[in-house]
């Protein structure tokens, strides 16, 4: 068998042996569905999350939530336990950040173009809401919602949501809302699969 012979060989079974690696290994899954929020003014800013999920899990930033046009945005941000967020001032008048919840935080008041961070490092139970209030302006208000995993999606004002990269598995999927409240649902992923949730909220 010449050397040519067997080089070829080889690169034949390299190639089937790619083959078989990409046939199994497991490829994630999605999580789509809707939220309806009856007697709301749309069906957006509902979070829906995977409760638990297998890590660790590494929290990326800073993750930027800005002061603009006085109002939070965005409304509800997501982020996993461990991360910095940037409170940022994108408007023409000083703003200030507290929240009442939790462990409670005052970050202080800083005028346009600044900027405070906060990490947010603790959590008894997820989620951890954390409402976001400015002292100078009290009809500003905004969310960061904490939690265990990045498996998580925030409705459009169709309600609809789309929750990507979730590994094989069955898993609680559970809803957060600022005003309303849903039950877990359990749902299966399938790998390259999408799997489908709806929930209806009510107080």
């Amino acid at each position: 068998m010449t050397r040519r012979t067997l080089s070829l060989i080889g690169i034949s079974l390299a190639v089937v042996g790619a083959s078989v690696m990409a046939r199994t290994s497991p490829a994630a899954g999605t999580i789509t569905g809707t939220v309806k929020a009856p007697g709301q003014t749309n069906n957006a800013d509902a979070v829906v999350y995977v409760e638990h999920a297998a890590g660790p899990f590494a929290p990326s930033g800073p993750i930027v939530m800005d002061q603009r046009s006085m109002k939070f945005v965005p409304h509800v941000l997501t982020v996993l336990l461990g991360t910095t967020v940037k409170f940022t001032n994108s408007d023409t008048v000083s703003h200030n950040v507290f929240s009442p919840d939790n462990e409670k935080y005052q970050l202080g008041t800083w005028p346009p173009g600044a900027s405070k961070d906060h990490v947010f490092a603790k959590c008894a139970k997820f989620p951890c809401v954390y409402a976001q209030l400015c002292m100078i302006h009290p009809e500003m208000e905004g969310f960061v919602v904490v939690l265990q995993n990045p498996y998580v999606a925030t409705t459009d004002a169709t309600g609809q949501f789309k929750i990507e990269g979730v590994p094989p598995g069955t898993y609680q999927v559970a809803v957060w809302h600022p005003k309303m409240k849903g039950q877990p649902k359990p749902v299966t992923v399938e790998a390259g699969k999408p799997a489908t949730v709806d929930f209806t909220l009510g107080r």
